[in-house]
């Protein structure tokens, strides 16, 4: 059934998704866009602009291209829209093959990292089970923008082919943050590349120079598409662009002199990139009065013991498993099938090559002035631009990824496509062979067409009847419980009431009912992540008359509670939802254990369970009117004479 479609796109993916089908019930492609400028049933009592708020232009441009196209009467919207995101996988997988085989000059090292990105999917993407997700939209184009990158810093390239790579980069990178609310904190971490390359002597002023700006060209333009949405401007990527060519461009000497000089000189650059990215970051979230992405920064303080351990938001993300370290099993798989070992291998080599060649860049003071490429030809051991760059973008992500585990796809996929250059490369062997004393054409030829030939033999025998077995199971999405609530809520609840509750489950609502919300997963708000707060004291210690004024302050005309919520036992003591709350509001937890000195028991019992009991405090101000096996629904009393009256009854009562 068409709900049971919906609801499989949980959380987050259902609200993308639902403005998607908002786009083709429209009766227009005008009035579809209008109604996403001045939504006013995402949050209730709220009037917001959709497409400046959230990244969903990928949803509007689906929409509008579903209904131009004459595939209507073959092609469902769900599969359509499915079909999309699968394909730009492909895409994916196409920009790490040629990003590998420009690093290499091997077809093979391609061929080994589609192989290597398929067998181990379970790691490198998560669109099989999240499908409409922003990541599943975004990475591909930052994979295309990275084989661009590669491209741009190969050696002898000539202008005209440099302008055309810019520009697809440019695209690329648009595209990019364009279908993703995180693209600035990824650009700031390759911003940071580009700042080490360029303090290491790898890579040319003009190339620093045009890949920053093709940074800020992409920002400002997802800025103006975004209906000038200020928490670009105020981004430390955007701070750090400015600040680290504004002190390059007033520091010319910064690469004379020996080696102790240059030292110096790069550890004040540094400080002073540093200091001056702060000082603009923060004078334009104070001219842009921006508090959206605080979030962000408080998890981070947290995540590193530096910000308050009862904050309600950072310990909503420090709680969930995705913001955890990365677990060690994850390099139990990619050693399973043989990333892993060659992937180590490059990347220590090529590390130990990176120190030699920086140490001789900032040594040698002749060589300022001449382009990386002719110092190489000069020198027995080198580093080429564009491996340079693969090699730091590999490093940063990878401690990005070690630190969250959600960042690890901004990793792995990567990491196939090294791991292959370091199979197929020519210099790494051409060093191997070196050392040995044997180096010949002949000889560099037949390892590197020999051991990639050899590793998708044993992949292939390893692990295609795997494959086959799991291509052919067929599997059928069962959740009665949630469908029975759709179908109640569709047919039982008129269609501008506005609906309460967790913000994953209001999501599924929003699409496949289409009713009002008071809140909902896109956490990038202040006002939500506020109001989330509020509604989420159905899952806390808090009087009827509280939860009551709460939910109407909010505009909610019904609340739906889960007792998968209420009786939590996914995660541990401290992390539930309810122990969030608790601590949050100076509450001593459920449970045995211990409790901070400063905590106090609650005066009021536990809303989501003492509601059941239809207690006169209760009945007075709420009305069961469905319920099964793991959804309870409320409808709120409006009459405050009743509340009034009944007000001593429940003091005596508690």
């Amino acid at each position: 059934m068409e709900v049971e479609r919906e609801i499989s796109f949980r959380t987050e993916c259902g609200l993308y998704y639902s403005y998607y089908k908002q786009m083709l019930r429209a009766p227009s492609i005008q009035q579809g866009l209008s109604e996403l400028i001045s939504d006013n049933a995402t949050e209730s009592k709220r009037t917001i602009n959709l497409l400046r708020r959230m990244n969903i232009y990928q949803e509007v441009f689906l929409g509008v291209l579903y209904r131009i196209l004459p595939i209507q009467a073959y092609l469902e919207p769900v599969y359509f829209y499915i079909y999309t995101v699968f394909s730009l996988q492909a895409v994916y997988v196409i920009a790490l093959f040629i990003t590998s085989w420009l690093l290499s000059g091997s077809w093979l090292a391609g061929a080994l990292t589609g192989v290597w990105y398929i067998l181990n999917r379970v790691d490198t993407t998560r669109v099989e089970f999240t499908v409409s997700l922003r990541e599943n939209w975004s990475l591909p184009f930052f994979a295309l923008q990275i084989a661009a990158i590669t491209c741009y810093l190969r050696p002898h390239l000539k202008p005209i082919q440099q302008k055309v790579v810019l520009w697809l980069m440019f695209l690329a990178t648009l595209c990019f943050c364009l279908t993703w609310q995180f693209n600035q904190f990824i650009l700031l971490v390759q911003a940071l590349i580009i700042f080490t390359l360029d303090c290491l002597d790898l890579i040319s002023t003009e190339q620093v120079t045009c890949l920053y700006l093709v940074q800020v060209s992409s920002l400002l333009s997802v800025w103006l598409l975004q209906f000038c949405n200020s928490m670009i401007l105020g981004s430390l990527a955007l701070s750090f662009i400015v600040a680290a060519l504004f002190v390059k461009h007033f520091q010319r000497g910064l690469k004379t002199g020996g080696l102790a000089a240059r030292l110096g000189k790069l550890l004040l650059h540094t400080v002073l990139v540093l200091a001056l990215t702060f000082t603009i970051h923060y004078l334009a979230k104070q001219a842009l009065q921006l508090r959206s992405d605080e979030h962000i920064f408080k998890f981070i303080k947290s995540k590193f013991g530096l910000g308050p351990t009862r904050d309600f938001d950072a310990s909503l993300y420090l709680c969930e498993e995705a913001f955890g370290l990365l677990p060690l099993d994850t390099f139990d798989r990619l050693a399973g099938t043989l990333l892993a070992y060659p992937y180590l291998v490059t990347l220590i080599v090529l590390l130990v090559m990176l120190a030699l060649v920086t140490l001789a860049n900032l040594c040698d003071s002749s060589a300022v002035g001449r382009p990386p490429k002719g110092r190489c030809e000069a020198r027995p051991i080198c580093m080429r631009a564009d491996v340079a760059y693969n090699l730091l973008h590999t490093v940063f992500f990878g401690l990005l990824a070690l630190g969250t585990m959600r960042m690890k796809y901004l990793w792995t996929g990567h990491m196939c496509a090294f791991a292959a250059y370091g199979v197929c490369g020519k210099e790494l062997w051409s060093l191997c062979l070196n050392m040995i004393h044997c180096n010949t054409k002949t000889k560099l030829r037949l390892i590197r067409y020999t051991l990639p030939l050899v590793i998708l033999c044993f992949l292939y025998y390893k692990f295609w009847p795997k494959l086959m077995t799991e291509l052919s199971e067929l599997r059928e999405f069962y959740d009665p419980d949630t469908v029975e609530l759709m179908t109640w809520i569709s047919s039982k609840t008129p269609k501008k009431a506005v609906f309460a509750g967790s913000m994953q489950l209001l999501a599924g609502i929003k699409l496949c009912t289409g009713r009002v919300l008071t809140n909902h997963p896109h956490y990038e708000d202040r006002a939500l992540r506020e109001r989330t707060r509020q509604v989420y004291q159905i899952y806390a210690h808090q009087s009827p008359e509280e939860v009551h004024g709460i939910l109407r302050t909010a505009g909610a005309d019904f609340v739906v509670m889960e007792d998968s919520i209420c009786y939590e036992r996914r995660h541990g003591r401290g992390c539930r939802l309810r122990d969030l709350l608790d601590l949050a509001n100076g509450h001593i937890m459920d449970g045995p254990g211990d409790n901070d000195p400063d905590l106090v028991h609650a005066s009021h019992p536990r809303f989501c369970e003492s509601v059941k009991t239809d207690g006169p405090a209760y009945t007075a101000l709420f009305t069961r009117v469905f319920q099964n096996k793991t959804f309870h629904v409320y409808k709120l009393r409006r009459g405050k004479k009743r509340a009034k009256a009944d007000r001593e009854p429940v003091a005596m009562q508690d």
